[in-house]
């Protein structure tokens, strides 16, 4: 590929004519093509190449690039494929006519090395990797973040880029909220939170809670029955753990005390007392009726 003209562009000191036009060229811009002087209105009209890609006259004012008696403007020459800019890049011109940047070249070629566009020639012994019916030669199949060779080990691919396993987690792998190393695959969520399975714990037993009930208390969780036993609030009437679990999710606080609602009843006549008035006296809770009798 060539770039620029053959011709010269300049200002003149004595009198000189345009070519075409007859227009006195003295101090003015002009093109010099094919021995004749021509003021840049008759050359854009009259001596400007066709650009290949968007058919329009390459003027003066532009920059003109030429491949096998071809012309383009310098922003028209781009990869057919990916519209890449090829004015300082490798490209090739296809059979067909169509320019392409050496990726994409490569991926019509069917026998070529997706990571160096050269022939992949299938010897005996030589290692080669196909993935998705697309080639590489083995030490071109390399991780897009620390370029090594992926080889034997495992990969994750995103998008047209293939990662290793660390550096595809370092880089998209989601954080577990509680060791904060990388989820490479399963995990589950919690309060919009990624978890390991395995960090997915009681708080006192350790014992795993995917799939299980849980409850947390102070950014904690716990299963059921440590929660029962290490953390709920007693009961002033039935003494048993006061959970949210099951029957009798609400709760009554007076106090330092806290009852189920179902446990909160007159202590003489058994009358429900949530949302009435009470009377407690020795520890016991008491109707206004039945404080009355005392």
């Amino acid at each position: 590929m060539q770039t620029g003209r053959s011709y010269l562009t300049s200002t003149m000191t004595d009198r000189f004519d345009c070519y075409y036009c007859r227009d006195n060229l003295h101090g003015k811009k002009y093109v010099k093509k094919d021995e004749k002087h021509v003021c840049t209105k008759c050359f854009d009209k009259l001596c400007a190449n066709t650009c290949a890609e968007c058919k329009r006259p390459i003027g003066a004012d532009s920059k003109e690039l030429h491949h096998k008696n071809r012309y383009w403007h310098e922003d028209c020459f781009r990869c057919a494929k990916c519209y890449k800019p090829l004015a300082s890049e490798p490209f090739s011109a296809r059979d067909d006519g169509k320019i392409m940047c050496g990726k994409c070249s490569s991926r019509e070629d069917g026998n070529r090395c997706q990571g160096c566009y050269k022939d992949i020639c299938f010897l005996a012994g030589s290692q080669n990797v196909e993935y998705k019916n697309k080639l590489w030669h083995e030490e071109c199949f390399t991780c897009f973040e620390c370029k090594q060779p992926i080889r034997t080990q495992s990969f994750l691919a995103k998008g047209d880029d293939i990662f290793c396993v660390p550096c595809h987690d370092k880089k998209f792998a989601k954080k577990c909220f509680h060791c904060k190393e990388p989820i490479s695959s399963g995990g589950i969520s919690y309060q919009d939170q990624p978890w390991h399975s395995e960090c997915f714990v009681c708080q006192t037993c350790r014992k795993p809670l995917a799939g299980s009930r849980f409850t947390s208390h102070e950014n904690h969780v716990y299963c059921v029955d440590c929660y029962k036993t290490d953390v709920a609030k007693k009961c002033h009437g039935c003494k048993n753990p006061i959970t949210g679990f099951g029957h009798g999710t609400n709760v009554v606080n007076y106090e330092q005390y806290s009852w189920h609602e179902y446990c909160f009843n007159c202590k003489k006549c058994s009358l429900s007392l949530a949302n009435k008035r009470f009377v407690i006296n020795q520890d016991h809770i008491y109707c206004s009726d039945c404080a009355k009798k005392l």
